[in-house]
């Protein structure tokens, strides 16, 4: 008899925490579709068996695509062969780190459709296609403390972030109305030791007031591997209270 299959959606998968989780996800047998702007050998190397990994080439600056493109393969799938099903809204960027005015709209318009607009269309696509079935279903969104705490220079990231946690608040009164709605979350990771952080630390100075607490998090060892953070974002996800915080951070005991 076979073992129950577990699939998981993830965005953003091609490096970082993202890489990680998908890593430890494939190493727990799920079968995982990666959606990231490029695909990565890395990914591929932690899956055993093609059948296991797809990777999805996917600018998610073009929510309406990524969100048709999740409804087509959810469709296609017959919900009892699977023992769960989960979407991981990882993916986000920060855009020039400046005062607002000082950004550019295409970059802010970019940072809102990554950060916010493709994991609302995701995840309103993910509960649709799977609204029947019978499997336990959840929505993880990679949020930030950013998103409940204002900081210069950081007005799209912190404004996406805050918007995720409220979506996810939304959408959860609204799967609590159905007798096996989806559980969702919008969860702080952490600091984390990933590019973000080595885009935050060069930033200019006189953009950014804020560059040294970031610089004294590297200096003082005080950021997490992606890899641990990975396994403690995926620990928070299997808690059987999952989903009873909508907005959550990894430290919540």
């Amino acid at each position: 008899m076979n073992s129950p299959r577990h699939l998981t959606i993830l965005t953003g998968g091609s490096r970082g925490m993202g890489l990680a989780i998908g890593q430890q996800l494939l190493g727990e047998g799920h079968m995982l579709i990666s959606i990231a702007r490029k695909t990565s050998d890395a990914l591929a190397e932690a899956a055993t068996n093609e059948d296991q990994l797809q990777q999805w080439e996917q600018d998610l600056a073009n929510p309406e695509e990524a969100a048709k493109r999740l409804t087509t393969l959810l469709s296609s799938l017959n919900g009892d062969d699977w023992a769960s099903v989960t979407l991981i809204n990882n993916a986000g960027v920060i855009p020039r780190i400046a005062p607002l005015g000082h950004i550019a709209v295409a970059d802010l318009q970019n940072a809102m459709r990554v950060g916010l607009e493709a994991p609302m269309a995701l995840a309103g696509a993910f509960l649709v296609a799977t609204d029947s079935w019978n499997s336990p279903r959840k929505v993880l969104n990679i949020s930030s403390g950013l998103g409940r705490k204002p900081m210069a220079s950081q007005a799209a990231y912190c404004t996406a972030k805050a918007g995720m946690d409220m979506f996810t608040r939304c959408a959860a009164l609204e799967e609590a109305l159905k007798p096996n709605g989806a559980k969702l979350c919008s969860l702080a990771p952490g600091v984390i030791d990933t590019d973000m952080q080595v885009q935050l630390r060069g930033a200019n100075p006189a953009d950014f007031p804020d560059i040294g607490n970031f610089e004294a998090l590297k200096t003082g060892s005080k950021l997490t591997s992606p890899a641990d953070a990975a396994a403690r974002v995926l620990a928070y996800l299997n808690r059987a209270d999952y989903g009873e915080n909508p907005v959550a951070d990894v430290r919540d005991i």
